[in-house]
């Protein structure tokens, strides 16, 4: 299992040699570095904890710090975990750059989608709207909220107005189109949860596509 933590940098499209266009969305990424491996004789299971982007010392807590300064690693911003089949690849300091991945690799890309605010029913669950003539005064609304006497509530999972967005989201067998180690950015086929300069988590695919 493969992974590394970047940034969504933007989409742009490419252009094969018969001039077929691909849209695609550059990841950029800063060095990742391995700050501790766990296994699963002495933590219940099999991962890697990745590190990566240089924080400045005030905005470390003291924990974190001894962290770090145990697996002999400068103070990182953010770390996550990756779980891996077997460890015995991977040591403590190994950094881990956008040569991890090749072109026509498939992977899971994992991040914080858009924030779209508090929003009614017919942006957020894509509900109709009511008659806009003739007097009606039902236009956006939510509609009827259930039954009267029976069942005498509303019944979970009803679907209203409320938060949008800012969620957790991950796009699964994405193609990897283009790796530039020189720029250390890799091209991925399609869109990408999350806005501009956003973080994101990149994985080697858990499924692949059924041809």
């Amino acid at each position: 299992m493969k992974g590394i933590i970047g940034r969504k940098a933007g989409m742009t499209q490419v252009f094969d040699d018969l001039g077929n266009v691909t849209p695609v969305t550059v990841i950029t990424f800063e060095t990742n570095v391995i700050t501790q491996i766990k296994t699963k004789e002495k933590d219940g299971y099999n991962a890697i904890q990745i590190a990566t982007e240089n924080a400045k010392e005030h905005r470390v807590i003291k924990p974190l710090k001894g962290h770090y300064q145990k697996a002999g690693v400068s103070l990182k911003k953010y770390m996550k975990e990756l779980r891996v089949k077997d460890v015995s690849g991977f040591e403590i300091g190994q950094e881990i750059n956008a040569s991890t991945f090749e072109a026509g690799d498939k992977v899971d890309i994992t991040g914080k989608s858009k924030g779209k605010g508090f929003q009614g029913v017919v942006k957020r669950h894509n509900q109709s709207t009511g008659p806009m003539t003739h007097g009606s005064h039902f236009q956006r609304l939510p509609g009827s909220m259930g039954a009267s006497a029976s069942p005498s509530r509303v019944f979970k999972g009803k679907k209203l107005p409320g938060q949008m967005g800012a969620a957790r989201v991950t796009v699964q067998n994405l193609e990897v189109i283009r790796v530039d180690e020189g720029k250390n950015a890799i091209l991925v086929k399609g869109a990408v949860p999350g806005p501009k300069k956003g973080l994101v988590m990149l994985r080697e695919a858990r499924k692949t596509e059924e041809k």
